[in-house]
């Protein structure tokens, strides 16, 4: 009789367990295995890198079917607004994922300072091929052994100053101009050669500086001076189209093994749907966006006929400056690059 209560009892046990395995497994696969990721971005969610990363999100979530969401934290709140410390902290693992200028990679990965080479590409369209060719496979490889994952680049529209009083329209208007550039050697060198004076600063600090006379100008895509109000301490649209430049959408390692195996093509079909739409985007805003700057008051000014090619001549005068740095073979393949 006891053997038989004892027999009883381990029955009940055992279904009890068997009961228990059986919830568990019919939970919704969403709540097992949803992987959710914080995305940081420097600029504020309605700017064009905000609207991409938002874009990015839906995709992701989308092509997922919710297994893997992103969440957007614009205006460099997850990294203080130090742009060189969010490199870190991605390759760490301390940040998710990161959208950030090729222009600040290079303090970390020389060769991504190929992409701003002054002048080098002549159109979009040039650019464009280059980030998403070979070029741009070997610069997102670069960043392995940092930890970091690259999903790709997209491109911001090329580089010009602005400046509180003086019209660039020759190359002798850079001479003794007090510019912020950001703390990377290539544009240093770039405004030296051209005759101003450039100052690397943070991007935090520009308005200010330009606001007491600090500065004379700066130098981004034109959406940086319409979002930062710029229009209210600065005079002039120079269209210099200097420098060409993109951001990189990238996720820590730990972050990319984080996602399920079985998503990660998903992912990076949402990466590259989100970087087509977006330069389409982007380029066929900036004409609109100069005309607003237009509106708040800024005269936009070009070079006068035949000083482009002086300037141009000028700043490609600094490559060999650069060449051991971004390293003669990579550098000689960019230029051949865009020269087929």
């Amino acid at each position: 009789m006891t053997f038989t209560t004892t027999r009883r009892a381990l029955t009940r046990s055992l279904a009890a367990m068997a009961l228990i395995g059986t919830a568990l497994t019919t939970l919704p696969g969403a709540a097992l295995a949803e992987v959710s990721l914080r995305l940081a971005v420097p600029d504020p969610a309605t700017s064009s890198v905000g609207r991409a990363a938002t874009r990015f999100s839906e995709l992701v979530a989308e092509k997922t079917e919710g297994e893997v969401t992103i969440e957007v934290f614009p205006d460099g709140v997850l990294f203080g607004g130090d742009q060189n410390a969010a490199i870190n902290q991605l390759g760490s693992g301390a940040l998710d994922g990161l959208i950030l200028a090729s222009s600040v990679y290079a303090s970390f990965e020389p060769r991504m300072n190929a992409i701003s080479l002054p002048y080098l590409f002549e159109d979009y369209d040039q650019l464009q091929a280059y980030l998403g060719g070979e070029p741009g496979d070997e610069l997102k490889g670069s960043l392995d052994r940092l930890s970091i994952h690259g999903l790709g680049f997209f491109l911001r529209t090329f580089r010009n100053v602005t400046t509180r009083e003086t019209p660039i329209t020759t190359a002798e208007d850079f001479s003794g101009l007090t510019l912020r550039t950001p703390n990377n050697t290539l544009f240093v060198a770039l405004f030296e050669a051209l005759g101003a004076n450039p100052t690397p600063m943070a991007f935090s600090e520009v308005y200010s500086a330009l606001q007491l006379r600090a500065i004379d100008g700066q130098e981004n895509p034109v959406e940086v001076p319409l979002n930062n109000r710029f229009s209210e301490v600065q005079g002039h649209l120079n269209m210099t189209r200097h420098v060409a430049d993109s951001f990189l959408l990238a996720l820590s390692d730990s972050a990319w093994q984080r996602i399920p195996e079985d998503d990660r093509a998903a992912v990076q079909e949402a990466a590259g749907e989100m970087i087509a739409e977006h330069d389409a985007e982007e380029i066929a805003a900036e004409q609109d966006i100069i005309a607003q700057l237009q509106e708040q008051g800024m005269q936009v000014n070009e070079f006068a006929e035949g000083e482009l090619a002086r300037v141009q001549e000028i700043a490609r005068g600094i490559y060999p400056q650069f060449e051991e740095q971004i390293g003669a073979e990579f550098m000689t393949r960019s230029l051949e690059f865009v020269q087929q």
